[in-house]
C-alpha cells in the first residue's frame, strides 16, 4: 500500500497534470503500474481519510491545539516507530515544521499503513504527503522537503 501512495504522490506532486480524480480511472492506471486492486484500495482509502482529518465535525480532537503538547506514545505507536522517528517528530515540532493538529493527522497516517514497522524515511513521506493536503501549510511542506531531499550535516536532534 505505501508503494501505491509513494507511486501517486510522485508522479502527481510535481505534475502539470491534472490529477486523475475519478476512481476507476486512477485504479485503472495503478493496475496498468502493477499494482494489485486490494492494495490500490486500500491506498485510496487512506488517501480519503486523509482529507477526512481536515474535516472538523469528523476529527474535533484536532482543532483544540495546546500552545504545548508533549506526545506520550502508544505500546502500538512505540512498535511502529522506532525511537530515531519518534525524536523526529519531536524535532519537527520544536523547528515549527509540524503543530499539534499535523503531528496528529501524521500519527494516524502511519497507524493506519500496512507495515508492522516503519523506517525514519518512510515517516518523512508521510509527514510531506500530510503537509501537501493541508491548506496555509506551504512553507512547513517547504522545509520538510528541504529536509527530505537534502543531505543532513549533522544531528538532528
Amino acid at each position: 500500500m505505501f508503494d501505491i501512495l509513494m507511486y501517486l504522490f510522485e508522479n502527481y506532486i510535481h505534475s502539470e497534470m491534472e490529477v486523475v480524480v475519478d476512481h476507476e480511472e486512477l485504479t485503472d492506471e495503478l493496475t496498468r503500474a502493477g499494482f494489485h486492486h486490494q492494495e490500490i484500495n486500500k491506498a485510496l482509502a487512506w488517501l480519503e481519510r486523509l482529507a477526512d482529518l481536515q474535516d472538523s465535525g469528523k476529527t474535533p480532537y484536532l482543532q483544540t491545539s495546546p500552545q504545548a503538547a508533549f506526545r506520550v506514545f502508544t505500546a502500538d505507536e512505540q512498535a511502529r516507530l522506532d525511537t530515531s522517528s519518534q525524536g523526529f517528530l519531536m524535532y519537527l515540532g520544536q523547528i515549527g515544521v509540524l503543530d499539534f493538529s499535523t503531528r496528529e493527522m501524521v500519527m494516524d497516517r502511519v497507524m493506519e499503513l500496512d507495515a508492522k514497522q516503519f523506517s525514519l524515511e518512510d515517516l518523512k513521506w508521510v509527514v510531506l504527503m500530510v503537509l501537501f493536503n493541508v491548506p496555509g501549510r506551504e512553507d512547513a511542506y517547504s522545509q520538510m522537503e528541504g529536509l527530505l531531499f537534502e543531505e543532513p550535516e549533522g544531528f538532528l536532534h
